[in-house]
């Protein structure tokens, strides 16, 4: 496909509704809507998991034609209590997604994920196809068992020096299983002992996420919300397969090819290579995928942001 013309991130906006979601005895979600209230309403799906939203997030959509619902999901971000772990799962996360459109009074949504964000747009559109208008996906994760070593060991073949930074938080006889070795620290209640942990995972994942070195992903993945919800939040999911059967994303793909779909993925994306995105495109041909030549993973690649944007606007005439 062509490339589309050159579109900017829209405007910061505020939201003009937020609040605090009680999903059960634990867990309280944020939440807000931005843009307009009578607007498409569209529900923006962070990525990690664990990782958080932003107010930037609110940028890829037009204010004036979208009613943006961004949310943290359990354990992540402004949501309470940062990095829980108990009832935790993708399950889990769906039915919070149906709570909160119930909540909102949302008919039906269009779903933005990228990264993580992509796999729980999967994991509840296939689950809930009659609440979906469509997808835009960004930097494909169908949290495989390749993918998963992918991250923890094959990023070495690329940056080798990040992922000796990585591997050497360890003793050196825990680093057979590096999974393991993580998830011990950061779940230890101590936090002298899982934010160290927590910074050196998320600062790993932040360096190897742009094609070009950024200290802005450093900062980012830096802050220790961030690297807290998403070190040990991903590690929980990692080591259980998402909490879905193997392979149940594509293998379900049938439940929601009649909708419509753009999916935007990284030449160069080293977290989430792109042979998933392809395969899921394979499963999955009425999607429209788009390659970017010069981009990384983050969303915030030029390249991405430029397609991501063009997508929503190019959706924008959807029928709620």
């Amino acid at each position: 496909m062509d490339a589309p013309a050159i579109n900017e991130l829209y405007p910061e906006v505020e939201p003009h509704q937020q609040g605090w979601l009680a999903v059960d005895e634990t867990h309280r979600l944020y939440w807000e809507v931005s843009g307009n209230p009578h607007g498409l309403p569209v529900v923006f799906l962070h990525g990690g998991p664990g990782a958080g939203a932003s107010p930037a997030h609110r940028r890829f959509f037009d204010p004036a034609a979208y009613r943006i619902v961004i949310f943290d999901q359990r354990g992540a971000g402004r949501s309470q209590p940062l990095g829980e772990l108990r009832d935790n799962t993708t399950p889990h996360l769906i039915a919070d997604m149906e709570r909160l459109r119930a909540h909102l009074g949302i008919r039906r949504w269009l779903v933005f994920g990228g990264s993580w964000g992509s796999t729980l747009a999967l994991a509840y559109g296939e689950a809930h196809p009659e609440a979906c208008l469509g997808f835009v996906l960004r930097g494909i994760f169908l949290c495989r068992g390749e993918e998963i070593r992918w991250f923890l060991y094959g990023m070495r073949q690329v940056f080798p020096e990040v992922w000796t930074r990585f591997a050497g938080h360890l003793p050196e006889s825990e680093r057979g299983d590096l999974l393991a070795a993580y998830r011990r620290r950061l779940e230890h209640p101590d936090p002298a002992v899982h934010l160290p942990a927590a910074r050196t995972w998320s600062l790993y994942e932040g360096a190897c996420s742009t094609l070009l070195p950024s200290e802005q992903a450093l900062e980012h993945f830096g802050n220790d919300t961030v690297a807290l919800g998403l070190a040990r939040i991903e590690a929980h999911y990692f080591a259980h397969e998402i909490f879905l059967p193997v392979n149940s994303l594509l293998a379900r793909v049938d439940r929601i090819r009649h909708l419509p779909c753009v999916i935007v993925q990284g030449r160069y994306d080293m977290v989430c290579p792109a042979v998933s995105a392809f395969d899921l495109a394979a499963a999955w041909p009425e999607a429209d995928l788009q390659v970017v030549a010069d981009a990384g993973h983050s969303a915030w690649e030029p390249g991405i942001r430029t397609r991501l944007v063009a997508a929503t606007d190019g959706f924008r005439s959807l029928t709620p």
